[in-house]
């Protein structure tokens, strides 16, 4: 929903008038039933991966179970956040508990790295001291973990397109997935050849690689905890739209930032010498914004002069 507000430079700064042109969208999807799944699966998946892992003696396999743990706690983070999310706004918290969800995506990217971290630690320590490995049991364990992680990434590929949080638990499964695939290959090759060290190195090839494809997810995470503009959104572009509407000769405090990974705000003040527009001017100014620039919530302050706006007094920029 984008609420466009408006001051007029004489009035009280501190009164707000809400415009008339709100936007509605539709509620986010309900995303539980396919947290349920691919929690329930993935959790079943890592018990009985570990105890593979122990019985064939693959690194490969206790590396693919550490990241798949990583993937059930970070869908539990995703699945409450997302709950959250669609609470009602109490009393205290006026934008409401939407943030959670960025809180979520950072603490899944942390965490994913945390047991890569872990299983680098284990995986160098088996590269130096090879052990004997069962190579068919890694297949098998690895062929089903394609199928689990595919089927899982699937439940989550929709809503994955417009919300980090869900993004990042469809990139994860996704990664299983290959991680799963590679394990089924490093266990062919034990069995033709018979080369114990092919285990953990197939074990660092995936780290790395997950390590590597991890680092975009964990950037935007952290960018987005910073309230940077959302990399969706061209702050450039939507300046330059504020600044030729009509009658307006200046713009200053222009801020733009994610509510949470799915929402995001602007607020800016407008100069117009020739006095408020109107409520039309308002409302029109917020279904640009919505549905060119995918701002859902804005609040636009308009000025006669930017000398009578006390942040630029004070703020000059």
């Amino acid at each position: 929903m984008a609420a466009i507000h408006h001051h007029h430079a004489d009035d009280n700064p501190h009164a707000s008038v809400p415009g008339l042109g709100h936007h509605h969208h539709p509620p986010p999807g309900n995303h539980g039933p396919a947290f349920a799944i691919a929690v329930t699966l993935n959790a079943a998946f890592v018990v009985a991966e570990v105890i593979a892992g122990y019985i064939s003696g693959s690194t490969a396999l206790l590396a693919d179970a550490g990241h798949n743990l990583g993937d059930v706690l970070s869908l539990l983070l995703a699945w409450g956040a997302s709950v959250l999310a669609a609470r009602p706004a109490p009393e205290r918290y006026t934008y409401g508990f939407k943030n959670t969800s960025i809180l979520a995506a950072i603490a899944n990217a942390a965490l994913l790295w945390f047991a890569l971290g872990a299983v680098l630690v284990e995986t160098l320590r088996r590269l130096f001291d090879p052990q004997p490995v069962a190579g068919g049991i890694m297949m098998i364990v690895a062929a089903v973990g394609i199928a689990i992680n595919l089927g899982s990434a699937l439940l989550f590929m929709r809503g994955s397109k417009g919300d980090l949080n869900l993004r990042a638990a469809f990139l994860h499964l996704l990664a299983d997935a290959v991680v799963s695939a590679s394990v089924v290959f490093a266990g062919l090759a034990i069995l033709l050849t018979g080369l114990s060290w092919i285990d953990p190195v197939a074990s660092l090839i995936i780290t790395v690689g997950l390590g590597w494809t991890s680092w975009d997810l964990l950037r935007d995470a952290v960018r987005m905890g910073l309230l940077a503009v959302p990399r969706h959104i061209d702050e450039a572009a939507v300046r330059a739209v504020l600044l030729e509407q009509p009658g307006v000769t200046a713009l200053h405090d222009l801020h733009i930032w994610p509510m949470s990974t799915t929402e995001t705000a602007l607020t800016a003040h407008l100069v117009m010498p020739g006095g408020h527009p109107g409520d039309a001017f308002l409302r029109e100014l917020g279904e640009v914004l919505a549905h060119g620039h995918r701002i859902d919530h804005a609040t636009i302050q308009i000025e006669c002069s930017a000398a009578d706006c006390a942040l630029v007094r004070h703020h000059p920029h």
